[in-house]
């Protein structure tokens, strides 16, 4: 698509405002973890989830979530027929699109999605359709957008999250509640994300990053995404430990829920 010229993106000699921001311990490059071992359980620096519901009041359903600095915003609308389509579909279908706002990076983002925000809205896609009851919705799409607010690891991770969130108070059939989680490897060490990618590092170590999403109740992997280099030992290391993270989000999701049921509960009485 052609970029659009008349948008005003600021002056070209505005000073970035990273200059002002005071130095933080998060800012410092994280390698608490490097040397060690792949067997160090990682979720025990796993950074705390803030989760709230109801925050697009157009929205069917919409979620709100930050891990750690990273914040985004998922809202979910009525299931619609699917467009431009002449056969008539026995099953539904889940259209998501996933997009950094343009002041969430230091970059500063262009409108349209680029190519990694068209991958990430994919990713989200395929996790989000394992948990949806497609078989009953019928020749309808249903669509989920996912804003990042301020990127600082694991956005993809948190729009999946927040997406099941949003689903669920969208009266949208689910087979399960789903949480993901993403982590970085560097060196065959846990890194947990964001991490200083910066350095180069020689290609026989292992560098990558994994973003893994679960069906709790089912306890079935539903999304598997990996870049970089990894052996396979490293990689079912890091299965585990995914694995284990997610379980550890479930209480959370299911506590927001909970909440909010009793909230629409006495605001019905």
């Amino acid at each position: 698509m052609p970029i659009d010229h008349k948008r005003i993106n600021g002056p070209d000699e505005s000073v970035p405002y990273e200059l002002f921001a005071r130095l933080a311990a998060k800012d410092k490059p994280r390698d608490a973890l490097k040397g060690q071992e792949l067997e160090v359980d990682a979720c025990d620096g796993q950074r705390k989830i803030y989760l709230q519901t109801g925050v697009i009041t157009q929205a069917k359903g919409s979620a709100y979530i930050e891990i750690g600095d990273t914040k985004v915003i998922v809202s979910v609308f009525d299931p619609r027929e699917i467009p431009n389509r002449i056969d008539y579909g026995l099953k539904g279908e889940v259209y998501c699109e996933f997009k950094y706002a343009p002041f969430s990076c230091k970059k500063r983002m262009m409108h349209q999605q680029n190519n990694e925000e068209k991958q990430s809205s994919d990713i989200m896609r395929k996790a989000l359709e394992s948990t949806v009851c497609l078989h009953e919705l019928p020749n309808f799409q249903v669509d989920v957008y996912a804003m990042v607010l301020e990127e600082d690891g694991s956005a993809l991770s948190a729009a999946i999250i927040a997406g099941g969130v949003a689903l669920t108070l969208a009266g949208v059939p689910m087979y399960d509640q789903i949480t993901s989680v993403t982590l970085g490897v560097r060196n065959g060490a846990l890194i947990e994300p964001p991490f200083d990618d910066s350095g180069k590092e020689p290609p026989s170590c292992d560098n990558g990053l994994v973003v893994l999403s679960k069906l709790h109740s089912q306890t079935q992997i539903c999304q598997f995404y990996q870049r970089g280099f990894m052996s396979k030992e490293n990689v079912k290391k890091c299965i585990e430990v995914l694995s284990k993270q997610c379980d550890n989000i479930v209480p959370i999701v299911q506590k927001c829920l909970v909440k909010r049921i009793v909230h629409d509960i006495k605001g019905d009485q």
